[in-house]
């Protein structure tokens, strides 16, 4: 949807609200072309501080302090920056129109560890993500033919796009957040994936970290790649994250798998039958608004204990 007037945003209930992360996603409505409002979820996030505020305190980038209390030798105040382009206070994601699916993700909701054993993965989750509705990942395969985030590829190959992820404000490079997308449709998550895939992965790597010591100097080290499972969607991605950017909901354990973890595993497989990807049983944070939970959940219940 173009030409958005967040002033005719019509507010309805929030969603959730993040202290750790700064986030508020909220529901309501946007106008339409047709009488019919469409439903909105807006999400506002603080963008992350640049390192520039400490030496230009003296130059007045602050526009207003506040005391607000002190002890011994701390001070602590309330402070307000002065109005610049460069630092913008918040980075709005705005989704419209959302569907019941969209109101879901971005509702708070509570955690269950599920253990996703193969025959799990088989009965339920593999049907899942077979069923995913194409238009959910449509966006993505905009990205792969060109026609939109074009002029913000970092690199191209026959196998994988690398950009900036909507997430990241372009400005901060400590709160850095790439995405590299599988530009083929035969690997839909982490259990697709294959001792003959090593080379693609590999090569996905040494291209990130490339791409991060060319552009903003950024060595080896300085980034981490992992891959969710589960994913917020079924097409193939990796994450490259800076390893100062901490305390991202998606970098919990259980649900990211560090890139190389995986091409070790991988590296241990053998050249024919299950991968090795495909043989473990894995164990995560599922939402109770997830499209898994329900089947999962009952599921669960029927599993024999462990005695162990």
């Amino acid at each position: 949807m173009e030409n958005i007037d967040l002033k005719e945003f019509v507010f309805d209930r929030i969603l959730d609200e993040n202290s750790l992360a700064h986030t508020l996603a909220v529901l309501g409505t946007l106008p339409s072309p047709s009488s019919v409002p469409l439903r909105a979820i807006i999400r506002f996030e603080r963008t992350a501080l640049p390192s520039i505020i400490a030496s230009q305190l003296s130059s007045g980038i602050l526009e207003s302090t506040k005391q607000i209390g002190s002890t011994d030798i701390y001070s602590w105040f309330f402070a307000w920056l002065h109005k610049r382009d460069d630092i913008p206070d918040m980075k709005i994601y705005v989704i419209c129109p959302a569907t019941e699916v969209h109101i879901r993700k971005y509702t708070t909701q509570d955690v269950i560890m599920v253990h996703e054993t193969p025959a799990l993965y088989q009965s339920i989750v593999k049907p899942y993500i077979l069923a995913f509705d194409p238009a959910r990942t449509q966006w993505v395969q905009d990205i792969i033919a060109g026609t939109v985030e074009a002029s913000n590829i970092l690199s191209a190959s026959t196998d994988f796009l690398i950009l900036p992820d909507m997430k990241w404000d372009s400005t901060n490079v400590s709160a850095l957040y790439l995405l590299a997308i599988y530009t083929h449709s035969d690997i839909s998550c982490m259990r697709d994936l294959r001792k003959n895939h090593l080379g693609m992965l590999k090569t996905l790597r040494r291209d990130a970290w490339r791409v991060v010591q060319d552009k903003w100097g950024i060595g080896r080290g300085g980034v981490r790649m992992y891959v969710h499972y589960q994913p917020s969607y079924y097409h193939f991605h990796v994450h490259i994250v800076h390893t100062g950017h901490v305390g991202l909901y998606g970098m919990a354990v259980g649900q990211s798998h560090l890139l190389d973890d995986i091409i070790s595993l991988l590296e241990l497989d053998s050249d024919d039958g299950p991968s090795i990807l495909e043989r473990m049983t894995f164990t995560y944070g599922l939402g109770t608004e997830h499209g898994l939970y329900k089947p999962i959940a009952a599921a669960l219940v029927e599993m024999p204990g462990d005695e162990d």
